[in-house]
């Protein structure tokens, strides 16, 4: 079955920097864009980053361009998402997602706490 298992998150200081992971498995993970989306508490979940498959074109929200980038390893079914440069409205929980047909599959989530 599909699994994705998010890590990585953790408590950080403004201004500095996580990167997040993502191990997939269940498919063939070459073949399908990887998402990472954020739900900070009483907001509703945001699509912040978009890799195709090869890893050539990603895509990113406002909110995080120029600060984040997904990556991806496709010999290691792993996505990333490096996060520089974090500000305290980057708290959330961060979930992994990949779309099979039309159906969506989320990882449990990782927590980014941005504080002083």
């Amino acid at each position: 079955q599909v699994q994705l298992v998010e890590s990585g998150g953790g408590l950080v200081q403004p201004g500095g920097s996580l990167r997040l992971s993502c191990a997939a498995s269940g498919f063939t993970f070459n073949l399908y864009s990887m998402r990472w989306y954020r739900q900070a508490p009483g907001k509703e979940r945001e699509l912040i980053a978009t890799i195709r498959p090869s890893g050539g074109i990603a895509i990113y929200a406002d909110s995080v361009k120029g600060r984040f980038t997904i990556s991806r390893d496709n010999a290691k079914n792993t996505v990333y998402l490096q996060m520089n440069s974090l500000k305290p409205e980057d708290t959330a929980a961060y979930y992994c997602n990949t779309r099979l047909g039309v159906v969506d599959y989320w990882g449990q989530g990782t927590q980014v706490t941005v504080s002083s």
